[in-house]
This record gives structure tokens, C-alpha cells and sequence, in this order.
């Protein structure tokens, strides 16, 4: 339902297009996404309240709030009963790496804290939605390798001598924790859902805006900030998700979830519809065909690889297939996870999309820019 007076109903957010080097014409040519810039697009913003490329309301009775208001205007309306925060924690993207990204990787909590004076990193999962035979990604430094010899190949450009090569396949998901060196493309097309921010810190001798190089000053001080923020035990892999069947030719694929954020992947065909019921914002995005999305009184049409953020406050939805959809959210493990894996039959425990790897001693546990427990989980 849809609660009187608030104006929350699903919400449309303007998206953000970012021509980027390594991006391609494959969010509109493959996903069919409509409203972008004829020219190479490597990523594409759904939903973002990240500083100078948030979303902003679209239509209906909050047209022209920045999603940053809406989240402050209406915190629990939106999240969910007893969240707190100044900003919207999600952040959601289509990448085409057309090109190959640069190796980088994102602060966790803690160093993002202690180095770049910002309140949270970056953790992030990437959903493989397409790639093309033989493509590979690079996730995490190869265990035995010293910081001595990480910087040193780094200098030398010599990525595979220290970061582990791993094949990628569309279905797949993998967990990337802050402080993971990484890399993917050329040809892969994904659904990437992470904390809100943009730190990076890169590797490469040329800037992914445009192809420029990088003075070796520069290139000295990035490698730097690099080497104080990796993570060297951090080794994820791919994993296929964990399906559930929910209806009558409907299926659920929890795909990964942890504190920051959880992905699932939901199919339905034409004998019944898909109908979710929630208690907190829920990210929905259509990977497949056009199809309405209909939630208490409200009803509209979703177009391919269009997105639609669906508050707390209405709790349902209902959408008629064949569909195709992404939903991603901030989580209540024990209520949004483990507690539908158990009805269904399966295990209720979290395992495997988040790697079990050994703690880091010199880093604290990770803390959050809202006020939630932070004990740690994946699929």
C-alpha cells in the first residue's frame, strides 16, 4: 500500500550516462535502454544519490526532489521502519566494457574513513549480464604475492603477475570488499550494485575519461594511496546464486547479500504473476521485455533496462510476465535472506557470495553510514 499524504509511490530517477574509454553502445543496443547519448556509454547510473550525479525525481508528486531529499524528507517511509541516515545507501549501474577498465579498487569503511575523509567505501558486486566467450576479469592479488612485488608489477604494468585472472560468465555474480584490486571487460556487459560512493584509487598510466596519460608524479601518488588501502588476503569468486521457486513458473535467485546491499534476480512466466512484498526500498530494475509494474493503486509500464525505486512504504508489487527483473536493496539478513531460504527448504544460513577469508588485523569492522548492525554475510 501506499502511505496517504507522503507522495511515495514508486519513484522514476533521472539516470546519469558517463562516456568513459572503455564503454561501448551495448546498454542500448543489447539491453535496449532508451533516453542516452548516441555515442560510446560505459556506465549508466540508475539509481544514485552519490555528491554531483545524484537522481532526481522525474514525476508525480515529488518531480524535481533530488533523491537526497527525498531520503531525508522521508527516511523511514522510504527504507523502512527505524532507519536513520543522510543519504541513500545504494548505488546501481549498468557498465559496457566494451574496452578494458583499468585495475583499481575502492577503500573499505575504514580506510575510506582514515585516508579519504569520507564515511564509507565502497564494497560492490558485479551481476554478469552478457560477455562474450572467453572473457576474464581480474578480482584480488594472488595469494603469496609481497607488497613489494604487487607495487612493483604495478609499476611495470604487469597485472597478471600479481592479480588472479578469472573466467566470467553471464548469470554469474561476484563480491568485490573494499580493497580489492580489479578489473573486467573487453566484451562484458554488467548490473553492478555497491555502497554509495566514488573513491577509487587506480593503477593504469592513462585516465579512463579520456585516454590521457598520467604523469609520473601522479602515477607515484596514486600508487601510493593504492598500496596503503589493498588488501592482500581478498580473494572472491563467482558464484551462481542460490534459486527459490516462489509461484507457478515464477523463480527467486538471491544472487548475493551482505550489510551493504543485497541482489536478486527474479524470472516469471505468463501463468502467474510475480508479486514481492517488502520492508524496505527496493531497487527494481528490468534486465528482459517490457512489463507493467503495478504496486497498490499505482500502475505503469517498465521498459527494458529501465529502473524504478520502489519506497518501503508500499510493500507490494505485482508485475505480469514474461519478466525479467533485478531487485536490490539494503538488507535485514535475518528477514529479507535467511528467513525465505529456510521456508523454502533450503539452508538458513548465508554462505558463498561472500568469500570466507581471514580477518584483517590491522583494519576494524566495517562501519556504515546508517545505523544498523554490521555483522557480515553473503550468499
Amino acid at each position: 500500500m501506499n502511505a496517504p499524504g507522503t507522495g511515495l509511490h514508486p519513484l522514476r530517477l533521472t539516470v546519469t550516462a558517463k562516456a568513459l574509454v572503455f564503454g561501448g553502445h551495448s546498454i542500448a543496443r543489447r539491453l535496449g535502454k532508451r533516453g542516452i547519448p548516441d555515442w560510446s556509454i560505459a556506465e549508466t547510473w540508475e539509481c544514485s544519490d552519490v555528491e554531483g550525479a545524484g537522481g532526481v525525481v522525474t514525476a508525480g508528486p515529488l518531480a524535481g526532489r533530488t533523491l537526497r531529499q527525498v531520503t531525508l524528507d522521508h527516511s523511514q517511509e522510504l527504507m523502512g521502519a527505524g532507519w536513520s541516515g543522510e543519504y541513500f545507501p545504494v548505488l546501481t549501474k549498468f557498465i559496457d566494457a566494451a574496452g578494458t577498465l583499468p585495475v583499481h579498487l575502492h577503500a573499505d569503511d575504514e580506510a575510506a574513513r582514515r585516508l579519504e575523509g569520507q564515511p564509507n567505501g565502497k564494497t560492490e558486486a558485479w551481476h554478469i549480464l552478457d560477455a562474450a566467450p572467453g572473457a576474464t576479469a581480474l578480482c584480488g592479488v594472488k595469494a603469496g604475492v609481497t607488497p613489494e612485488q604487487l607495487r612493483a608489477a604495478l609499476e611495470a604494468q604487469d597485472f597478471d603477475a600479481v592479480l588472479r585472472r578469472l573466467p566470467v560468465r553471464a548469470g554469474e555474480t561476484l563480491y568485490v570488499p573494499g580493497g580489492t584490486p580489479h578489473s573486467f571487460g573487453p566484451d562484458t556487459l554488467i548490473y553492478e550494485i555497491e555502497q554509495t560512493s566514488d573513491i577509487q584509487q587506480h593503477a593504469m598510466r592513462w585516465r579512463m575519461e579520456d585516454g590521457s596519460p598520467v604523469d609520473a608524479s601522479e602515477f607515484g601518488s596514486n600508487l601510493d594511496m593504492l598500496m596503503r588501502q589493498v588488501d592482500l588476503e581478498s580473494r572472491p569468486d563467482f558464484t551462481p546464486g542460490r534459486g527459490i521457486a516462489v509461484g507457478d513458473g515464477v523463480e527467486r535467485c538471491f544472487l548475493c547479500a551482505s550489510p551493504y546491499f543485497a541482489l536478486e534476480r527474479w524470472r516469471a512466466g505468463t501463468a502467474e504473476p510475480l508479486r514481492h512484498s517488502f520492508a524496505t526500498a527496493q531497487i527494481l530494475t528490468n534486465v528482459g521485455a517490457r512489463v507493467r509494474v503495478r504496486s497498490g493503486t499505482w500502475s505503469e509500464e517498465l521498459g527494458r533496462a529501465e529502473t524504478l525505486l520502489l519506497p518501503a512504504v508500499c510493500g507490494e508489487v505485482e508485475i505480469a510476465g514474461p519478466a525479467d527483473v533485478l531487485f536490490g536493496y539494503l538488507p535485514d539478513l535475518d528477514r529479507d535472506v535467511r528467513a525465505p531460504l529456510r521456508e523454502a527448504g533450503g539452508p538458513g544460513g548465508v554462505e558463498s557470495g561472500q568469500p570466507r577469508r581471514r580477518p584483517r588485523r590491522r583494519r576494524t569492522p566495517p562501519l556504515s553510514p546508517h545505523r544498523r548492525s554490521r555483522r557480515s554475510a553473503g550468499l
